[in-house]
């Protein structure tokens, strides 16, 4: 277990597995999770040659539960942390849910105007908008994330076990198979982090409006989307995204679910190593 402290004094977990000349991947997590979220990820591309990074959020896994800074800017300053600590050039930034607002605020903000950036990818991201607002009529309702908030103070634990088991696995859609191991993992992880800085994130992943980090963009980027996704609803995220982004390329996924990265692993590895590599 590794660790850097950013100018704020919050200490932040890292992995770092594989060749440091290799070209690194950096994963960056969902909500409420873990860098361990990745695991079947980083192991693949360990496996295929590449440097292999991910870190716990501030207030999730392993990093610290600091009272303050749980919002976009942070999350994209420690990540830049991170990256400056181990130098990481060249690098491929892979973002899922909440994950992808980070990493657009990163390679908008730092990644790009330091030129450690080769490629982006937003796995079910939460960009540009997941709030209804007038000018973003497809968006959810803020009852929506009051109800996430009121769920979370009121009992966490049961909470986190609803949500794995059901939607956001799409484990309570008829015919799916329900992996036992896959829900008390996303419990396990969630239950590390902080009340607190999980109860912050809401905001932080539903309130950002990431239209000008999109904008900002310019290395080629692979949005990829479930068309079932009942978190981060596809018609409010992946479709707008793509069309701010300067370099943007757009796959979806019928019948997919928002945990698309743990359920269908080896399919979205293989499409990320592809784009990649191309």
């Amino acid at each position: 277990m590794a660790t850097i402290t950013t100018e704020d004094g919050t200490e932040i977990d890292y992995k770092d597995w594989g060749p440091k000349d290799a070209q690194p991947i950096m994963f960056h997590h969902g909500w409420p999770l873990s860098s361990d979220d990745w695991d079947n990820q980083m192991l693949f591309f360990l496996q295929q040659g590449f440097r292999v990074v991910a870190h716990d959020r501030r207030g999730h896994g392993r990093s610290a539960q600091v009272p303050e800074g749980h919002d976009m800017d942070h999350y994209a300053a420690d990540a830049s942390a991170v990256v400056e600590h181990l130098d990481l050039r060249n690098a491929v930034h892979v973002g899922h849910s909440t994950g992808g607002g980070q990493v657009a605020r990163y390679v908008a903000r730092f990644g790009e105007p330091q030129g450690r950036v080769a490629k982006a990818v937003l796995v079910s991201a939460v960009p540009p908008l997941m709030l209804r607002t007038e000018a973003n009529p497809e968006g959810l309702p803020i009852e929506v994330f009051d109800g996430l908030r009121k769920a979370l103070a009121e009992n966490r634990a049961q909470f986190y076990l609803d949500l794995s088991s059901g939607p956001f696995y799409g484990f309570n859609r008829a015919g799916a198979t329900i992996r036992e191991g896959v829900i008390r993992n996303w419990w396990r992880q969630g239950m590390m982090g902080s009340a607190k800085a999980h109860y912050e994130g809401i905001k932080a992943f539903s309130e950002t409006d990431q239209t000008e980090d999109l904008k900002a963009i310019s290395v080629p980027t692979l949005v990829l989307h479930g068309e079932d996704d009942q978190i981060v609803p596809i018609v409010a995220s992946a479709p707008k995204s793509v069309k701010l982004l300067r370099n943007g390329t757009l796959k979806t996924y019928p019948g997919l679910p928002h945990g698309m990265l743990t359920t269908h692993a080896d399919l979205l590895n293989a499409d990320i190593l592809a784009f990649i590599r191309g």
